[in-house]
């Protein structure tokens, strides 16, 4: 059968998709050429064209969201662990120790992980809110409180400037987990309350449209997520949870003191494991922190350290830190 060859430019008309239309290119985006072998009983044959000649990004017709364009440039973890990683590769005798982000490094307790029961809001309401008349109809067991606060800002929208009504009790929206109190770090388990009585300007509740987003964009957390949770609550686990706290307050405790025989401001360390030195800027001691300015303008100057790692990091952590500065 005989067939005849047929060029045309990317940026032609496409007929096949309404949904993209034009494809024109860019200012840094050359036309490419796509070649179709066209044959007498109309079928069309799309053959790629030499990889000299292909270009990787053509425009559609999809707007942006504007608030993508809003964020920065990058986010503050993934920057350190690319900086960690440049540094290890131009030091690679370097024994870094990551006391940046602040994962939990100590195991879970085999009470907290083996256990097989269920109830979880039931067991949320009656440890954490029983004087405050919350039911567990009011809380939403989910995948963490960084998960649910995006949620939330899905159910406000961009218009909303704040959350929190006045007054905000009993009306205040909670969030919380189990990441830290219970060492869940990867385990992904957490709970948000929204009482009832919480209304939109309309009188429409607000923990229906916020259930409709929960169902919506989640299957809810994992039975064995949710195991271990009612385990964190029960009397064992909750005296397993404290001698894990305890670790971690020592842990915060080598730190705080290290810093502060040193002459450094110390600040925090007290209601969380994470110690905040006014810090100057000095030669690297193969430590990774967080800098205090990835939390904003306020923390320009400082650095976050993170109690949540091994005994002997901790150790030479503080070693390392006196070495350099005395």
């Amino acid at each position: 059968m005989a067939s005849s060859a047929l060029q045309i430019p990317a940026s032609s008309k496409s007929s096949s998709s309404s949904f993209l239309g034009r494809l024109p290119s860019t200012n840094n985006i050359g036309s490419s050429t796509v070649s179709l072998s066209v044959r007498k009983n109309g079928a069309c044959k799309c053959v790629d064209a030499p990889p000299a000649e292909q270009k990787t990004g053509y425009k559609t017709r999809v707007t942006r969201n504007g608030n993508m364009a809003k964020l920065q440039a990058g986010y503050l973890f993934p920057e350190i662990a690319r900086r960690r990683a440049a540094h290890i590769s131009k030091y690679p005798d370097a024994q870094v120790i990551s006391l940046g982000i602040g994962d939990t490094t100590e195991p879970i307790p085999e009470v907290i992980t083996s256990a097989m029961a269920m109830k979880l809001r039931a067991a949320i309401a009656s440890t954490y809110y029983k004087d405050l008349a919350v039911e567990e109809t009011d809380i939403f067991v989910s995948d963490g409180a960084k998960c649910d606060i995006f949620r939330l800002q899905v159910l406000f929208g961009s218009e909303v400037k704040m959350a929190v009504q006045d007054p905000s009790y009993p009306v205040a929206i909670e969030t919380s987990s189990f990441s830290k109190f219970a060492g869940f770090t990867g385990v992904r388990l957490g709970w948000t309350v929204v009482p009832k009585e919480l209304h939109f300007s309309d009188g429409f509740p607000v923990a229906k449209d916020f259930n409709r987003i929960v169902c919506t964009c989640f299957n809810g957390a994992s039975n064995i997520a949710q195991a271990g949770g009612l385990a964190c609550l029960s009397l064992t686990g909750m005296k397993a949870m404290d001698e894990t706290i305890k670790f971690y307050k020592e842990n915060t405790e080598i730190l705080v003191d290290t810093f502060k025989s040193l002459g450094f401001d110390v600040y925090g360390g007290r209601n969380a494991s994470y110690v905040w030195v006014h810090f100057p800027a000095r030669s690297s001691w193969d430590v990774v922190t967080t800098p205090g300015s990835g939390f904003g303008p306020a923390g320009e100057g400082f650095v976050r350290v993170s109690a949540f790692g091994h005994r002997a990091n901790i150790m030479e952590a503080a070693k390392r830190i006196k070495q350099l500065y005395k």
